[in-house]
């Protein structure tokens, strides 16, 4: 019995037996865009009712942006003639009914391969010319740079164009020794690791340093991107790769041969470059793959079984991980069982299996991930908007007990109570200054924060670490260098959140006395927590140490492979530091958003309360008709507040998957 082809996956010639992977990415897509509707649509109606201050409106922003662009990056890696490219293919591009990544035997993929999608450039392979080793920029500067790469469009329609093309990425040129060493590919110091010389004298290298592969394939446009990476040697000589790209994987697909299962190649990709002391291996799967090999009609199905089960044991054991984590996959069988439509040879090729793993590992904790940044978010915005609410209805009330208050009063009565209200309204606007004057405190205390996670403190630390780098036997104590780097690093962070527990400090105290005296309900925001960035830092050493530590102290005699690798360090450092400055900047627009907030309703209760007296004071009919106004508005207040609650905890409850039409009820209200 054939299986039915399962809906949302890309299959431009035909059917294809369905995937959990493809359908559980699929449904992820759908409830990322759907909720990011969701919240476009509720900021408005937080807009429309004036209870969107500009924090809350910027926490949105962000959120909205995270759901719409947030990326899922798997990483597949493996030394060279282990079927990495075609389990690429298997799990992501069977629709095609034929191989779209190069797949034939001996090494196929010769320069890492990302694979995504970007509304902004047409469907296109940009591809980074190996010279550009021998140039001082990182790769975050050349993407930057698209005029540096060779371009070819891409015919999405076309599967055979589309293969041609990606056929690029085996391509290799030959190249003097001396050549092959500038550029990273030669070691005098480690001759078993170095190319084999042909007859002329030449060696072979990748031609191209790196590719970038832009298709609209559905599951890259909901934000999956796949990074294909080449064999042990044109890893270790990337610095960018291995201490930027792999470490920041959501997961990582490792593929052993089954016939011959932990190699010491294998071995030391696994532990110089996926894999260290103290981290989580969750996010790694392992497959052994090309578990057809070893079905023999000479054996028992149980016999075969028992050979697999044996292998994947010993690798478990010797890796270091769970033995759920390993999983066998015949990754060509499972190709030809999706074009086929052959559920038999599907289900024995096992990759569904992995498909599962994916689905719900990888993107099981992207969505918990997302859901928390939304409940955070969300209960942040209620507790904004809800204060504000709280200020209406408290001002409404006030008006009412003064206006009660003149019910049978004569005009001098209300004569003297518009005084009174004109002179509270005189001194609240003497009140400025002294706001002003906490503010010029405050802001001088951010600039101390900003200064210590800016850009040019960065700078500064990697200037120090590559004189370090620079220092004539260095490379014996370059851990030490780095560690010190980090140490001072990590003492910035810590100075910047001493201070900006001083900037709390002082708005507790600033708002409690603001409340005290103007009756307003000023609440400091949440402090920033810079110590999770500092968790960051501690990755982002434990990547660049266990590089340092696997045989590339002899690359490091190189000054220009150092500094490759501390530019590595800055592009990565960069988006720490950004992330933990976007962190600060918010809790600042936090705190003046809410003051400028308040403020701005008590000017407008004054001019309410001055228009109601003037109202009085014109008709005998005016009190009356202004009691039952204020009874209105507070009764809309009311309304206000059960909407809201019924929005936000809408957001916060939907399940991932489940999220109905959000339009008609945001209209509604």
């Amino acid at each position: 019995m054939k299986a039915q082809p399962s809906p949302g996956i890309f299959n431009p010639t035909g059917d294809s037996v369905g995937t959990s992977f493809n359908e559980q990415f699929d449904q992820h897509g759908v409830w990322r865009r759907e909720f990011a509707l969701r919240l476009k649509l509720l900021s408005e109606w937080l807009k429309d009712h004036e209870l969107l201050d500009a924090a809350v409106e910027e926490r949105l922003r962000r959120l909205e942006g995270q759901m719409r662009s947030d990326k899922v990056m798997v990483a597949f890696v493996a030394e060279f003639s282990r079927g990495k490219s075609e389990l690429i293919n298997a799990v992501f591009f069977a629709g095609y009914k034929r191989r779209i990544m190069p797949a034939s035997a001996g090494r196929t993929t010769m320069c890492p391969t990302e694979l995504g999608y970007d509304a902004e450039v047409p469907p296109c392979l940009r591809l980074l010319p190996i010279e550009t080793r021998l140039q001082p920029q990182p790769l975050m500067e050349w993407r930057l740079a698209p005029e540096k790469w060779t371009r070819v469009d891409l015919d999405v329609n076309d599967p055979a164009q589309l293969a041609q093309a990606f056929e690029k990425v085996s391509e290799v040129s030959y190249v003097t020794k001396e050549e092959a060493k500038a550029l990273g590919f030669w070691h005098d110091d480690t001759p078993e690791d170095n190319p084999l010389v042909g007859a002329d004298g030449k060696v072979e290298v990748p031609r191209w340093r790196h590719a970038l592969i832009n298709i609209a394939h559905p599951l890259l446009k909901q934000g999956l991107v796949i990074l294909d990476t080449p064999g042990l040697n044109a890893i270790g000589a990337e610095p960018e790769l291995t201490v930027n790209l792999i470490p920041q994987a959501h997961a990582v697909v490792f593929i052993l041969a089954a016939d011959t299962g932990v190699t010491k190649s294998d071995l030391a990709i696994w532990r110089e470059h996926l894999i260290s002391e103290g981290e989580d291996t969750a996010s790694r799967l392992v497959v052994l793959n090309k578990i057809d090999t070893m079905w023999d009609s000479l054996n028992t199905p149980s016999q075969v079984q028992a050979q697999i089960d044996r292998q994947r044991a010993t690798s478990a054991e010797i890796l270091g991980i769970r033995l759920e984590q390993v999983i066998p996959v015949s990754s060509q069988k499972g190709l030809v069982a999706k074009v086929n439509n052959d559920a038999e040879l599907l289900a024995a090729s096992q990759l569904p299996v992995l498909e599962h793993a994916l689905s719900h590992g990888v993107l099981g904790q992207r969505q918990s991930i997302l859901r928390s940044a939304v409940a955070a978010t969300v209960s942040e915005l209620r507790s904004e908007a809800g204060r504000a609410l709280n200020i209406r209805r408290r001002d409404l009330a006030e008006q009412m007990l003064e206006l009660k208050g003149l019910r049978g009063k004569n005009t001098s009565v209300i004569r003297h109570m518009r005084l009174r209200i004109e002179q509270e309204q005189r001194d609240f606007d003497v009140s400025g200054a002294k706001i002003h004057a906490v503010r010029s405190v405050h802001l001088k205390l951010l600039r101390e924060v900003f200064t210590l996670l800016g850009t040019a403190s960065m700078k500064e630390e990697m200037a120090q670490l590559t004189h370090a780098l620079r220092q004539p036997g260095i490379k014996l104590g370059v851990r030490r260098a780095y560690s010190l780097t980090f140490d001072r690093l990590r003492e910035g962070l810590r100075k910047a959140q001493t201070t900006s527990g001083e900037i709390q400090s002082m708005l507790t105290g600033t708002f409690r006395q603001l409340n005290a005296e103007y009756g307003f309900s000023l609440q400091p925001p949440k402090e920033p927590d810079l110590a999770r960035f500092e968790r960051d830092l501690d990755l982002v050493e434990r990547s660049h140490q266990q590089y340092l530590g696997v045989g590339n102290a002899l690359r490091l005699a190189q000054p220009e492979f150092a500094d490759r690798l501390v530019r590595a360090l800055a592009t990565r450092l960069r988006v720490v530091y950004e992330s933990a400055l976007g962190e600060v900047e918010l809790w600042n627009k936090a705190a003046a958003a809410q003051l400028d907030a308040q403020l701005r309703e008590r000017r407008r209760n004054f001019a309410r309360r001055l228009e109601a007296i003037e109202r009085i004071q014109q008709a005998a009919s005016g009190l009356d008709d202004r009691i039952l106004e204020i009874e209105s508005h507070e009764k809309s207040v009311d309304e206000l507040e059960a909407k809201l609650t019924e929005l936000t905890a809408h957001l916060i409850s939907t399940p991932a998957g489940e999220i109905p039409d959000a339009e008609p009820q945001l209209q509604a209200a």
